[in-house]
């Protein structure tokens, strides 16, 4: 006797809860997801910005020898100038007695310059990283870019034109031979026995 096997339905209907609870486990599966990935994002983001930071502060350390040895330079080419009205005293007397001239001559004749050591700046301005930072750092280094920015243009402008000047003014009044000694001198260093190398009298008779 053949026996006939009928097929039944082997899936029961699914209700709405367990819909809902499908999602729910899909959604909470993408949320915890996304959670991770932004927080594994911020941890980067943030020691990023320590980079930064640790990387600006060594360019502070660069600057600052910097700008102690440019204030050292001009304390020394201060003091050498105001020794400068005994000189004129000097040469109104005796119009060779030059000799004073020469540390006026070898403080003033260049001048120099402040460079901002840039490398991270460019890297904040470059990579957008001024985000990466907390609000009281990157205001800190902005104003820092500010107040270099504002020497900057004091050094190029008015600083620079009163070299200038003095640059001139000594052109017109110097003798060439002392002056070629003097260039030779200057490339040493200026403390010294400058006195030694002018063997002619300075100015234009």
């Amino acid at each position: 006797m053949e026996v006939h096997h009928h097929a039944h339905a082997g899936h029961e209907k699914k209700t709405w809860k367990h819909y809902f609870w499908e999602f729910l486990m899909l959604f909470l599966a993408v949320f915890c997801g996304f959670l991770a990935e932004y927080k594994l994002e911020h941890t980067i983001d943030k020691e990023k910005g320590k980079e930064y930071v640790t990387s600006f502060y060594e360019d502070l350390k660069t600057d600052t020898g910097r700008i102690s040895f440019l204030i050292q330079y001009d304390a020394e080419k201060i003091n050498v100038l105001n020794d400068m009205p005994n000189c004129y005293d000097t040469i109104s007397k005796n119009w060779n007695a030059t000799n004073c001239l020469v540390e006026i001559i070898g403080h003033t004749m260049s001048n120099r310059t402040f460079q901002l050591t840039g490398r991270t700046l460019k890297q904040l301005a470059n990579a957008g990283g001024y985000r990466l930072l907390n609000r009281a750092d990157a205001d800190s280094i902005i104003a820092y870019e500010a107040a270099f920015n504002t020497y900057f243009d004091f050094e190029q402008t008015l600083f620079q034109e009163a070299q200038d000047n003095v640059r001139n003014t000594y052109n017109l009044l110097i003798n060439f031979k002392p002056n070629n000694e003097l260039n030779i001198a200057l490339r040493g260093n200026i403390s010294d026995t400058l006195n030694d190398k002018a063997t002619t009298p300075i100015l234009f008779s």
